[in-house]
């Protein structure tokens, strides 16, 4: 199994704008089928270095990893809309 961890550090880190990107990542949650577990988190301490929202998700192995990361929904949708928003992010992918 692969644990693939994305945290971003949104442009407008309004409650509101951090929401709506939470939500557009949780969204792959029945629409990704390689997807086995997917967490998503906002952070509550809004300290300097702090980002945003934490994206997890677990995947049988780097095959999987591979076709996650062209997945339809995740490249329209998912992809699409974080990349507008997001000012950086930062990501690790590792065996479990």
């Amino acid at each position: 199994m692969i644990k693939h961890i994305v945290c971003f550090k949104l442009r407008d880190n309004s409650p509101a704008e951090v929401e709506k990107a939470a939500d557009i990542l949780r969204s792959m949650d029945g629409k990704v089928p390689l997807l086995r577990d997917i967490e998503v988190g906002t952070d509550f301490l809004h300290s300097p270095r702090s980002y945003d929202i934490i994206l997890q998700v677990q995947l049988d192995d780097e095959a999987a990893l591979d076709a996650y990361q062209n997945d339809e929904y995740h490249c329209s949708v998912v992809k699409a809309h974080m990349h507008t928003v997001a000012e950086a992010s930062v990501a690790i992918d590792y065996y479990i």
